[in-house]
Order: C-alpha cells, then structure tokens, then sequence
C-alpha cells in the first residue's frame, strides 16, 4: 500500500484591509490572473467577485468584499451589512496591513470588528518588497498587537514572496470537501458583472471628484455578432446622480467617454478573450443610492 492521497480541501477565504491595503493585487497574485478590480480609488470593487485557488488537493475561493467604511448613506449601510455577512460565512480571513504605511486607525477599527468573530484570522504584511528588513520587523510586531491571529505573514505580490506560503496557510484552514467548482472556472460572477466592473473601473480612472459612490454600470446587453464568432457586442448603461457628474464622465466633447471606451474596451477583449465592439450611455438617475428600488435595479 502506497501513501494516503492528502485529504481533498475546499472552502472559502476573504481578505480585508483598509483601502489600499492591497487586497485586489494580492488576490490576483494568488489566483494567478487579473480578476478583482484594481483602482487608484479605494472602495471600487463592490460585488463580491471571487477568485479560486486550484491546487490538487485544494480548492480555495477568495471572496472579495467592498471596503468597510462609515455608512453615510443606504448604499453604504448596505455595503457593510454584505461585508459583515461575508466575513461570518468564509472558513479563514486574511486581514491585509500594508507593510510601508504605519498603522492606523483604519486598521484599528477593522481589527476590532474581526476580533467579534470565530473565524480564524491570519494578519498579512502586504507590500514586504516595499519596506527595509528593520522595518518589517516593528511592522509584524505593531500589527501582532491589533488582536489575535493564527499566524502573522509577510508578502509581496509584486516579487511573488511568500505568497505560496500564504496560500498554505489559508488552505490549511479549510474544511474536508469536495470541489465547490469545477476546474478552470476561475470566477462565479457571470461575466456581464465582470464587464459592468471593467467598465466602471476605466470610467472611475483619473476621475478626481464626486465620482467613486455615484457612478453604476448595467450591461445591458451582452451578445456575439450575428454571422461571427470573433465579435461581441456589449452595450453598456453608466448611470450618475446628478447632470454635472454626466458631463464629468462625457468630457468635453465626448473626448472622456471615448477614452474610457477604449481602455474598458482592451480589458474587457482580454477577458472574454475576443474582439469586443463596446456602446456606452450615460444616463442621469437622480439620487438612486438612496432610493431601495433604483438600487436593487442596478443589482444592489
């Protein structure tokens, strides 16, 4: 008799941080491929898009939740309602400090929501190429001092460091089970989301104002052209509040609104992995993130 295959695991993690802290770049580098939704903006990746881990004994679901912030708004409470809700169903969390920013408040206050919880907390140092080895060092030791963690790990997206280790830790801690998914299907978002999300990430890019809350895409229509396999057609809706945000997202001319068009346009050919011909409106739907309706129309 040979040895005993290891068990086959399966379950879910989360990881959460200020805005900032990394956690869409680290989640990419753990999946492997660009998934998540990176911005300059913090709290733009609102839909929990998973990305999964595949290994041969293994399967790990990342869950990504929006950033936990003080609710100003119905949009905000409810956001922090689907990050909490998030946070008590995953099997481990991966609470994500930046290894080069000291820590903050922000960190302070996300710690201490954690610290209510059962679920096993693994604190990540992310961004470890950025920081000298002293500085890690106290960087580990004032993050050790935030609550209680299984484990303290540092990584670096960038080079890579750590970031197998870290996978082990976090697989390490989920239950026996069969795979939740089958193989190569790297996310469970439908990919009109994914597409709505490319499209509000390029629109949301070098907008210095207002924007981040009051910009929501609908694809509206996402279909291959008639007669062709290498063509697909999305039409798209980009909703703002007011009027004055529309002619923000326009441009003058139109110029705005053409740019974003081929920089959404680039990402969205690289996922589905075909040519794309992209139609973008702007629509003003006045206060519709404080409006229940108009929010669960736009998939809140």
């Amino acid at each position: 008799m040979g040895p005993m295959p290891p068990e086959h695991r399966s379950g879910f993690a989360c990881l959460v941080g200020r805005p900032n802290a990394g956690k869409t770049t680290l989640t990419n580098a753990l999946v492997g491929r660009k998934i998540g939704i990176t911005s300059t903006r913090p709290q733009t990746t609102r839909h929990a898009i998973r990305g999964i881990v595949h290994r041969p004994d293994a399967q790990l679901v990342l869950v990504d939740t929006p950033g936990l912030h003080k609710p100003r708004t119905v949009l905000g409470r409810r956001l922090n309602d689907i990050v909490r809700a998030t946070w008590a169903e995953v099997d481990v969390v991966g609470f994500c400090v930046p290894a080069d920013q000291p820590v903050g408040p922000g960190d302070r206050y996300i710690a201490a929501e954690l610290a209510r919880l059962r679920t096993p907390l693994i604190a990540v140092v992310t961004k470890s190429d950025l920081a000298q080895r002293d500085a890690l060092a106290g960087q580990l030791l004032a993050v050790s001092r935030l609550g209680e963690f299984a484990e303290i790990v540092p990584v670096s997206a960038v080079s890579r460091e750590q970031i197998g280790v870290l996978t082990e830790l976090l697989v390490q801690r989920l239950p026996p089970g069969p795979q939740l998914y089958p193989d190569g299907e790297l996310t469970d978002q439908p990919e009109q989301v994914l597409v709505a999300e490319l499209i509000r990430e390029a629109a949301l890019e070098g907008v210095r104002d207002e924007l981040p809350h009051s910009l929501a895409v609908t694809v509206e229509e996402m279909t291959a052209r008639e007669g062709r396999d290498d063509l697909v057609d999305v039409h798209a809706l980009l909703y703002v509040e007011r009027p004055s945000q529309r002619g923000i997202v326009l441009g003058k001319n139109g110029t705005r609104i053409k740019a974003v068009g081929t920089a959404a346009r680039r990402q969205i050919e690289a996922l589905l992995g075909t040519r794309v011909y992209l139609d973008l409106h702007v629509k003003v739907l006045p206060g519709w993130q404080n409006d229940p309706k108009k929010l669960s129309r736009l998939g809140f």
